[in-house]
């Protein structure tokens, strides 16, 4: 497999804090807010988490796949402004898909290397507001001509290259590794088994903020804020993981009539956000979250996207220096079951170092927000049982992937 990609170092990078909201099912009681104050609302709570002042802040990257309201051209500004960040600080727009939250960290960490001391990374995604899109309308509409409005979020998983929709490159995989449909539908129940007991555990009590209606003010605008669904109550846990066995997965119908792929073993559709403080490490006055040591992203073909977490981990250590063994946990999206169960078998990893608490299959995969959620569930990990390395990966749309490498700061031989 090709090695050949982008690869970064960083001496001196740490993650101070980071936080998301709640993961909500698509049409629930995020689905009317836009990722504009979802992101506002989890870059404010990093901040307050951290306890840094807003004005230290020196630079704001945000990032959203969706154009899911009408002012989106202005998330990256709307988020640091609103967020209590400096006028004269910029703002910019992050995206690489699935890998969105890995990339904002990624030149979060670049720009530590110029005048940045602190960096602000946002990741917002409200899939229950993209669109019905129309685009070839501008000039009206000819006199018994076809008019054509498509869903957005639908038309958006079919990459037009090899012709192929997002479920059909997982269903590939599984025919090149070989890949039973009991197989996949026996790791999706148990991600959601491990999921549930994560959740019993409170092991995302840490980073998950309470989401309830607000108004969030700036002075001498006009003030926004969240209006949840429905009058829905204050969110303070994950919608999705729910109780399941094989037989229940085994009855539902495959996407594709000679596919494995389900809607039971494909990542969960849902709304969120997440945020992330980055600086130097030598600059805390306290242990961060964790040390950014590295990123590695790489092309793979189109027709077999979701296997680019493989090569992108490989380069990763290749650079490094470090082994498969010196890494003491994974993280990598469960964009479909057959997608990250192809790249553990390409990889050779064991089941008990790979998404221990379970993944996006039962959490669900806001977009741009999934890669912050990754690295933040994997660093508090390795802190909670004093582990020193790892990884958190994803495949990305159109055939790419990326992973980073981070360290546990406190941890002790």
């Amino acid at each position: 497999m090709n090695s050949v990609g982008q690869y970064s170092a960083f001496a001196d990078v740490a993650i101070f804090e980071a936080v998301r909201t709640p993961w909500v099912d698509l049409g629930g009681a995020l689905s009317q807010v836009s990722p504009i104050d979802l992101g506002i609302k989890v870059g404010r709570e990093v901040l307050a988490r951290a306890g840094i002042d807003p004005l230290a802040v020196d630079s704001v990257l945000a990032g959203s796949m969706a154009q899911a309201s009408f002012d989106a051209y202005l998330l990256p500004r709307h988020i640091g402004l609103y967020s209590g960040v400096a006028q004269a600080v910029p703002a910019l727009g992050v995206q690489r898909i699935c890998a969105t939250g890995f990339e904002l960290l990624r030149q979060a960490a670049e720009q530590l290397r110029d005048e940045v001391q602190l960096a602000l990374c946002v990741a917002s995604e409200s899939m229950s507001r993209n669109p019905i899109a129309a685009y070839t309308h501008r000039d009206g509409f000819r006199l018994g001509g076809e008019v054509q409005f498509k869903d957005f979020l639908w038309e958006a998983l079919y990459d037009p290259a090899p012709g192929l929709d997002m479920i059909a490159t997982a269903d590939n995989l599984a025919r090149r590794y070989g890949l039973s449909r009991e197989a996949v539908d026996r790791h999706a129940c148990d991600s959601h088994q491990r999921a549930l007991q994560a959740q019993r555990d409170g092991a995302w009590a840490e980073e998950i903020v309470t989401v309830d209606n607000q108004v969030f003010e700036l002075e001498g605008y006009q003030p926004r804020g969240i209006s949840l669904a429905r009058r829905a109550g204050a969110v303070s846990v994950d919608s999705h993981p729910r109780p399941t066995d094989l037989a229940a997965l085994a009855r539902l119908r495959t996407v594709h009539p000679d596919g494995v792929q389900t809607a039971g073993n494909s990542c969960a559709v849902v709304d969120g956000a997440a945020a992330a403080l980055v600086g130097g490490a030598s600059a805390c006055t306290h242990p961060p979250l964790a040390r950014l040591l590295a990123s590695a992203v790489v092309g793979v073909a189109p027709e077999f996207m979701g296997i680019g977490p493989a090569p992108a981990i490989r380069l990763l250590l290749q650079r490094s220096g470090l082994h498969l063994g010196d890494i003491d946990r994974f993280e990598i999206n469960e964009a479909q079951a057959a997608q990250v169960l192809a790249v553990a078998h390409e990889l050779e990893l064991d089941s008990t170092r790979l998404n221990v608490q379970g993944g996006s299959l039962a959490l669900g995969h806001p977009l741009a927000a999934t890669g912050l959620r990754l690295v933040m569930t994997l660093a508090r990990q390795l802190r909670q049982h004093n582990l020193r390395y790892g990884i958190a990966s994803a495949c990305v749309g159109g055939g790419q992937g990326m992973a980073l490498l981070i360290e546990n700061p406190t941890y002790r031989a």
